[in-house]
């Protein structure tokens, strides 16, 4: 389970949405049902407003806030967002990401 690997590797990381390529959730990391649907929706959101802003599909998406920040990266099969920490350094995040985004893209087409 990607979602909860990501959560479980860092103490900054919150919560984790993976979506597949139309937006539907494929996996979250917490276990309420209500919450994993609402970022679900939310990640979803979050990358249509990135791509409505921009003249191509955003691969990676960074906000940062007072108390935390949300980042997602994604590719032509899946989205994968996160919740972290004021603290999390963005450029980890991105790469842990990224290479969770790399085998989920592996295990899909080797599927």
């Amino acid at each position: 389970m990607v979602a909860g690997r990501l959560r479980d590797g860092s103490i900054d990381v919150e919560a984790v949405v993976v979506l597949d390529a139309a937006g539907g959730l494929v996996e979250a990391s917490c276990a309420d049902s209500g919450r994993r649907r609402e970022l679900g929706e939310l990640a979803r959101e979050l990358v249509e407003r990135a791509d409505a802003a921009s003249d191509e599909p955003v691969a990676q998406i960074e906000v940062q806030t007072a108390t935390g920040a949300v980042f997602a990266v994604r590719d032509h099969l899946h989205a994968i967002a996160c919740v972290t920490r004021r603290s999390a350094l963005p450029s980890l995040t991105l790469y842990d990401l990224g290479r969770a985004l790399a085998e989920l893209r592996a295990e899909t087409e080797a599927a």
